[in-house]
């Protein structure tokens, strides 16, 4: 998922819209960047099975995940380790979940919970788990943008359903080396640039959001008070 950036206030602190770093123009990834490559596949690997079932579930409030499917990574890419009864997924999405221009696209610390609503898990979690398997075949990043396209125009990959959206609420959450665990948030995921659609983005307005030309979505972002354990999430300025 896009890895945010920056936020404005709309409202009370426990309900704040924010872009992402997808709204600003693309950039080439700069050449002293500190993850030019793919580190070892084990270094994106969790030791267990276990812990990171439990990371997972740590995405969403326990009323949710505890009836969730979750999904771990393996070194031939996300299976089913547990299976639920409400139609929601956990999982924990690693760095090439990032946009590729991102410098924290090869970062092996990244650690992102989510837990993606029925429609969302039926319709967005396909993208992740299809460039998980093209990162682990050893496809480039233009190849993996490329193949995803490729499978949207066929249907390979389903269009977007209404009412995607997916808790990241984990407290043990890793974003990025600027953000890191950052502040817990709720995503709601619309199908092409639908910015407009919310008068987002324009003078004055509370909403602004996030368009990924790569997945064809835009992201629209919630920022919460608390975790999903219901401790306290940071409550500092907007530039944070």
């Amino acid at each position: 998922m896009r890895r945010p950036t920056l936020f404005i206030i709309a409202g009370a602190f426990a309900a704040l819209v924010i872009v992402t770093a997808a709204t600003q123009p693309a950039l080439a990834q700069p050449p002293d960047t500190p993850y030019p490559a793919m580190a070892p596949l084990a270094d994106y690997l969790i030791a267990s099975p276990e812990s990171e079932a439990a990371l997972a579930r740590s995405a969403a409030p326990k009323s949710i995940s505890d009836a969730a499917d979750v999904m771990v990574l393996t070194r031939n890419g996300y299976i089913t380790a547990d299976k639920g009864t409400n139609g929601f997924v956990c999982i924990v999405e690693r760095s090439w979940d990032s946009p590729i221009d991102s410098p924290d696209y090869w970062n092996s610390k990244i650690r992102s919970p989510n837990c993606f609503n029925p429609a969302a898990a039926r319709t967005y979690l396909p993208i992740t788990l299809m460039k998980t398997r093209l990162v682990l075949a050893g496809k480039s990043k233009t190849e993996i943008v490329n193949a995803i396209h490729s499978a949207l125009d066929s249907k390979q990959l389903p269009p977007l359903e209404p009412g995607a959206m997916c808790y990241m609420m984990s407290h043990q959450q890793y974003l990025n080396d600027a953000g890191k665990a950052w502040h817990p948030h709720l995503m709601f995921i619309a199908p092409g640039d639908a910015a407009a659609t919310w008068g987002a983005n324009l003078p004055d307005s509370p909403v602004l959001a996030s368009n990924d030309p790569e997945d064809r979505l835009t992201v629209f972002m919630v920022v919460l008070g608390n975790w999903s354990d219901g401790t306290p999430g940071p409550q500092t300025g907007p530039d944070h």
